[in-house]
């Protein structure tokens, strides 16, 4: 049974599967070249070793709304969403140093948690429309995901807020959260190892489906976590405390100091081993260019596309 690669992505609208892969895997051929794989790219991928799929579950968000509208609960119930924004703008003060960035920041902190002013439901759409606002005055802020506007801005991100709630159920009964969870058990090989690879919000439905998942996963590599926000989303993460997958043989985290979206990235320091004395292994990675979070930013950059590739050829030779 050939191994197989599954990309995990992040949040964003609806989206093309075939050209987001292509993207991907572009992106993960350039940087396994420049860290010296060309013959194991030839090998692996274009000669078809590898059995490649995307994970792709981002219609599920949309309720059978257009792309970038605001999802059925609205943004007065975005309380949770304040909170992970407020968090990530407190992350980056403390790291940048840049006085425009500063500013905005700052800036933006003031409107998420203004002093003396009411906190009800029609505040809580205004206070995080106008940081959001604010927000994407920041350099390459708004290429994210196509970031054109604060309420697009603030749909996506609250993506994580609505797969953390556990609610939005269907007709059966199954919450959103467990719906995503399937698309991405569906992709994995349980007769075989399965190399997964996913990015943003993606890696926290990847590390919580894993825990579901009795295959062989020789490498979990983790692009752009949000995981280690330490009040949005680490505490509603599943199951607690977090510990690395059973399944899990290997775990790579990756993060580049630039990326807004990433809270405190050493999460060796709260995710316990697995019964195999698994860690997850931070490494920290430095992009080009003005906006560093999506996935393929990561996939090109040799430390992140090398143990991919290296992960590959030792499963294809097992």
């Amino acid at each position: 049974m050939k191994p197989r690669l599954v990309f995990v992505h992040g949040v964003g609208g609806l989206r093309n599967t075939a050209a987001d892969l292509d993207e991907w895997m572009r992106a993960l051929v350039m940087g396994a070249k420049a860290a010296g794989h060309s013959r194991r790219v030839s090998q692996l991928v274009y000669a078809g070793a590898v059995d490649v799929h995307f994970a792709y579950y981002g219609d599920l968000f949309t309720n059978g709304q257009a792309q970038g509208a605001a999802p059925e609960d609205g943004l007065s119930a975005s309380a949770a969403l304040i909170e992970l924004l407020l968090e990530a703008v407190d992350d980056r003060l403390a790291e940048t140093d840049d006085a425009h960035e500063t500013r905005v920041l700052r800036r933006a902190k003031a409107q998420l948690a203004p002093e003396g002013e009411p906190q009800g439901a029609g505040d809580v759409v205004r206070r995080a429309l106008n940081a959001a606002n604010t927000l994407l005055a920041l350099p390459g802020l708004s290429k994210i995901g196509g970031w054109v506007s604060a309420k697009v801005m603030l749909h996506q991100l609250g993506q994580v807020r609505r797969y953390l709630a556990r609610k939005d159920a269907d007709g059966s009964g199954l919450g959103l959260d467990w719906r995503i969870r399937a698309r991405v058990v569906q992709e994995l090989n349980p007769a075989g190892p399965t190399v997964v690879v996913a990015h943003s919000l993606g890696t926290v439905v990847a590390f919580e489906a894993l825990h579901d998942y009795a295959g062989a996963v020789p490498l979990l590599v983790t692009l752009g976590s949000p995981i280690g926000m330490r009040t949005a989303v680490r505490p509603r993460m599943r199951p607690q405390p977090l510990q690395v997958p059973a399944a899990v043989g290997n775990w790579l985290n990756f993060w580049d100091r630039d990326d807004f979206v990433v809270g405190q990235p050493q999460l060796e320091k709260f995710v316990a081993a697995n019964s195999t004395s698994v860690l997850p292994v931070s490494r920290r990675v430095d992009s080009d260019g003005v906006w560093v979070h999506p996935a393929a930013k990561y996939l090109a950059t040799p430390g992140v596309a090398g143990p991919v590739i290296e992960a590959l050829e030792a499963a294809t030779a097992a």
